[in-house]
């Protein structure tokens, strides 16, 4: 069995990089051969927020936000018939998508080129090129 985990932000970029791996599944001779764990990261608010918000408030609009741009990769993978697993987390995003990847014993991190944040980035996104540099296991890049 092959664990992949997906960086997923909502742009079209990540969708791109969904529907690759939708593609590369079809070559497997059973595609449950595939585990596939979407992973979206919301960055922390600044500490000065939560004089306003309590906890709960915080992780409620953390795992909206994540809902929100997991939903079209969702809607693929269901399409697709393909078994996946959601994981909202918070933090620094290239950091906990390498940690999460190890932890999870998967075997590439598959993701885009740029994110939502691709009009500050040039070539490639600075948020991929950090994931390439702190993962330990193969990252394919979709563009």
């Amino acid at each position: 069995m092959k664990r992949v985990i997906v960086a997923i932000d909502g742009s079209e970029c990540a969708l791109r990089a969904v529907r690759h791996l939708l593609a590369k599944r079809a070559l497997y001779r059973d595609p449950d051969e595939l585990d596939v764990h979407l992973v979206n990261v919301q960055p922390r608010l600044p500490t000065d927020v939560s004089h306003f918000f309590d906890r709960a408030e915080l992780a409620t609009f953390h795992q909206q936000e994540s809902d929100k741009a997991f939903q079209s990769a969702r809607e693929l993978l269901d399409e697709a018939g393909a078994k996946y697993t959601c994981h909202a987390e918070v933090g620094h995003v290239a950091e906990v998508i390498a940690r999460l990847a190890e932890s999870l014993g998967c075997d590439q991190i598959v993701m885009g080129t740029h994110g939502r944040g691709a009009l500050a980035e040039l070539l490639v996104g600075s948020t991929t090129l950090k994931v390439v540099h702190l993962a330990r296991i193969p990252v394919l890049l979709v563009k």
